[in-house]
């Protein structure tokens, strides 16, 4: 019995060694790279924010005037690891911020140690600061304790901002929508003259307007000329 194991045990040891030889040969010989055109594009891919294809932020103000506080609660909620906004809500792993919208940055909220980093901006919070310290903390104060990454989409800061401004005693109107640049004329108004040189558009008093013995001399009694009408007849035919 012995050597009949030690016989099946050894063809099972060589057949794993033929089977792992051929595994690395036909690996060599058949080795496939990473082609330079795929077969296939894969769409469906959200671009990342900031990229080549985002649209360009407008003015923060025209997010502020229509900012909606019930979706920056919402957006809040990110938040809540680390602050709440409940009147006299307790310090957390960040201060609590009830009316801090127009407070000063980095002082009271009951003795909270902000980093150095941020107690060096000075200053208040109002809607353009807070903008840039939700857009990313890091670029807005180096150095701050704050892990945040930030916002990246305008409108959700400003319903954040709304939701913040309402969680105060003292809330700051919302700013007017700046108007828009690059509208059209109004209707009514009138275009502007060609400039000269336009295609089409001749001066008028580059042409030359004959007189009525001017156009008596020409055959026939006829007028011609640049100036002359579309018709062209007899004088006396025309005075008629």
């Amino acid at each position: 019995m012995d050597d009949r194991g030690n016989t099946i045990a050894g063809w099972l040891l060589a057949a794993g060694i033929v089977a792992l030889g051929t595994t690395i040969v036909t690996g060599e010989i058949y080795h496939s790279e990473r082609p330079e055109t795929m077969g296939y594009a894969v769409t469906g891919v959200e671009q990342e924010a900031g990229g080549a294809g985002a649209p360009a932020e407008k003015p923060f103000p025209f997010y502020m005037a229509q900012a909606d506080a019930a979706k920056g609660a919402d957006v809040f909620k990110k938040c809540t690891a680390c602050h709440n906004a409940d009147k006299g809500g307790a310090n957390a792993l960040g201060p609590n911020i009830y009316g801090v919208v127009g407070d000063n940055i980095a002082e009271g909220r009951g003795g909270f140690a902000f980093s150095d980093a941020l107690k060096g901006k000075g200053g208040k919070w109002d809607f353009d600061q807070l903008n840039l310290w939700l857009t990313s903390p890091k670029t807005f104060a180096p150095g701050t304790k704050m892990t945040f990454a930030g916002l990246s989409n305008p409108q959700d800061r400003a319903n954040v901002i709304a939701y913040l401004n309402q969680q105060g005693d003292h809330p700051l109107p919302l700013p007017a929508a700046p108007a828009e640049t690059g509208q059209p004329a109004a209707a009514g108004k009138e275009a502007p003259p060609a400039p000269a040189g336009t295609p089409g558009v001749q001066k008028a008093h580059n042409v030359e307007v004959q007189t009525e013995a001017q156009a008596a001399k020409q055959p026939k009694g006829t007028i011609s000329g640049e100036a002359a009408p579309a018709e062209a007849g007899r004088a006396q035919d025309r005075r008629k």
